[in-house]
């Protein structure tokens, strides 16, 4: 199946970087929000980081005009009907993509390809809850969009062969390096990341060492980019949490049970970047 105009679901930080890439590798991109004001918010984040690369020089103003011509919003389903591909990328609960992926089965045609860019959830039990479960996948992006050049390609166990290589092919497209995971909580990525993050948590709170010792001793001694506690307030620790309890709902492994300080930081707030403050201030 050829792929002319995508369509994304949501475009909150994750949708639309998804649509930004999209719209940059030449897609004809239509980017659905509920709200003209989420929408709007979305698609000026899209504008703002292809001014900031035109102004350090990594792009040139041909390809932020075209990318921003390529690149339309709405706030109903029903504009998505003409789209060969749909990705969803909305709130991480079941519930709430289930119902969306129900009123776009009744909006879109036949042929349409459904993509979720859920980081945690189980691809076979969205895909059994639409009437196209051969033609659903997994695509999961990583933050922030326009620069990590990985995506995961999830293989529910309804998913076609043609499915899936055209769903991998896609993301080949967009210039990202695609590698195929299985469909288990985390897939492959966050099934040994979080763990990791988790440990560096209990670590803490056993006194181990300070928040700065850690994430310095973990970027010099083994190379990271960023110490757990910059990464967790990076990613979110709600999200850490979320994925954590799924991963640990599925397995029962302990590894995956979330410390109680990660826990209480969510209850009280402290959800990292995002919110001004996690185990560091901003």
């Amino acid at each position: 199946m050829q792929i002319r105009t995508v369509g994304v679901l949501g475009c909150g930080l994750m949708g639309s970087g998804i649509a930004q890439v999209s719209a940059q590798a030449g897609y004809r991109t239509i980017v659905r929000e509920v709200d003209q004001s989420f929408l709007e918010k979305g698609l000026g984040r899209v504008r703002r980081f292809l001014d900031d690369g035109v102004q350090k020089g990594k792009l040139t103003e041909q390809v932020r005009d075209t990318t921003l011509a390529n690149l339309t919003g709405t706030t109903t389903v029903d504009d998505l009907a003409a789209c060969d591909i749909v990705i969803e990328a909305i709130v991480e609960n079941v519930e709430a993509k289930k119902q969306t992926f129900h009123a776009l089965d009744a909006a879109a045609g036949g042929e349409t390809i459904f993509v979720s860019n859920t980081s945690s959830l189980c691809i076979t039990e969205l895909a059994a809850a639409t009437r196209r479960p051969d033609r659903f996948g997994g695509l999961h992006f990583f933050n922030p969009v326009p620069l990590m050049r990985l995506v995961e390609v999830i293989r529910a166990l309804t998913t076609s062969d043609a499915t899936h290589q055209t769903i991998f092919a896609f993301a080949q497209s967009l210039g990202k390096e695609p590698i195929r995971a299985p469909d288990r909580p985390g897939f492959i990525v966050n099934r040994l990341l979080v763990p990791y993050l988790l440990d560096a948590i209990r670590a803490y709170e056993n006194g181990l060492g300070t928040l700065e010792d850690i994430d310095k001793g973990m970027k010099l001694g083994c190379g990271h980019p960023m110490g757990p506690f910059t990464l967790l307030d990076f990613v979110g620790l709600d999200t850490t949490y979320f994925i954590a309890n799924i991963m640990f709902e599925e397995f029962r492994e302990p590894a995956y049970a979330a410390p109680p300080l990660l826990k209480r930081m969510v209850l009280a707030g402290r959800l990292g970047r995002k919110s001004g403050e996690g185990f560091y201030k901003y």
